[in-house]
């Protein structure tokens, strides 16, 4: 009998050391598309955050964990009273990230696709742009011109986050 609990504690410690490490190295998906209001932070088999608007409120998030699905509307007033805190109130420590930080947070992010497809509205800076426009393509890719009134901006990034943690350890 306590040789089978004995088991069943590690089956269920090996499991759990597995599950941190795949959420560790699990891919995160960044994407944005503006034409289509389509925003989500993913991370790969496991939740989903989507940003989209909503009829009565002007933000809806909505968060998808496994099978479950909860929307948060983060501008609602809350309904709930305040609580008082008794006593007294000790001073925070605001931690702040430094630009380089900040700098090497968004170069660990891979760009897998980056669609940019504008119209400033004015015929001669959309001429004056066109040829930047036109050698940022051939070299870059994802950059377009228009005269029509298009505007578009997709992008899409990944990273782990075991890189984000090595950001802050590191730097």
């Amino acid at each position: 009998m306590r040789k089978a609990l004995m088991m069943w504690w590690i089956l269920l410690l090996t499991l759990l050391v597995l599950f941190g490490i795949y959420l560790l190295f699990a891919p995160l998906v960044l994407f944005m598309d503006t034409k289509n209001h389509t925003y989500f932070i993913k991370l790969k088999g496991l939740a989903k955050v989507s940003f989209e608007p909503d009829k009565l409120e002007v933000l809806k998030i909505k968060l998808r964990v496994a099978f479950m699905n909860f929307d948060f509307y983060p501008l609602r007033k809350s309904h709930r009273p305040k609580k008082e805190k008794v006593g007294e109130k000790r001073p925070t420590k605001r931690r702040k990230i430094s630009p380089k930080k900040i700098l090497a947070l968004l170069r660990s992010f891979k760009l897998k696709r980056f669609d940019l497809n504008m119209d400033t509205g004015d015929f001669v800076l959309n001429a004056k742009l066109y040829p930047i426009f036109n050698f940022l393509d051939y070299h870059a890719g994802g950059f377009n011109i228009n005269f029509q009134g298009n505007n578009r901006l997709v992008l899409m990034a990944s990273n782990r986050p075991i890189n984000i943690i090595k950001v802050f350890v590191n730097t």
